[in-house]
């Protein structure tokens, strides 16, 4: 028997406490609540809504000077690594400024600074999904994958973007 998440749909194994893929709280779960009208309006929308530009994909063995530079030549704040074609890690500015300053980067492998096996989104995920994973896990870049291959990157400038053009309207 499975346990479905209130806010975000998961089947979860019953008993659960958490939602396996929002961190919700599934505590009384089984109580209906009626869900506030702006819910489905706007946090309930799909991260498809956002529009969210093409990764950046790098091999783990690339260097971080060149990391770096493509970063600052597209003006992104994150580089996504792969191995093969499924996401491994993700590397951001901040890991940039934190891991590495004043570092030789052409010595450096992104492999050995990036973040590991980061918290990773779907496509068809509500935007509320990816403010409560943004906010428990303090991240400002959430990787998009379908089937393990990455397809995009949320940004807390996205969603916070998004929120204010749709508030803006209403």
């Amino acid at each position: 028997m499975r346990l479905r998440c209130p806010a975000c749909g998961y089947e979860n194994l019953t008993g659960a406490e958490v939602c396996d893929n929002c961190g919700g709280d599934l505590a009384g779960s089984n109580i209906p609540i009626q869900a506030p009208a702006f819910q489905g309006r706007l946090l309930g929308e799909d991260l498809d809504e956002l529009g969210a530009a093409a990764p950046i994909i790098v091999d783990g063995e690339t260097t971080l000077d060149v990391v770096i530079t493509r970063m600052h030549e597209s003006e992104a704040d994150c580089v996504l690594v792969v191995a093969g074609e499924r996401l491994v890690g993700i590397f951001t500015d901040r890991d940039a400024v934190v891991k590495v300053a004043g570092a030789r980067l052409a010595a450096i492998r992104v492999r050995d600074v990036m973040t590991p096996d980061p918290v990773v989104l779907r496509h068809d995920d509500p935007i509320a999904i990816a403010i409560h994973k943004m906010a428990v896990g303090g991240f400002r870049h959430i990787p998009i994958v379908e089937g393990g291959r990455p397809t995009g990157v949320v940004t807390a400038r996205d969603v916070f973007h998004h929120l204010a053009t749709t508030l803006d309207q209403a």
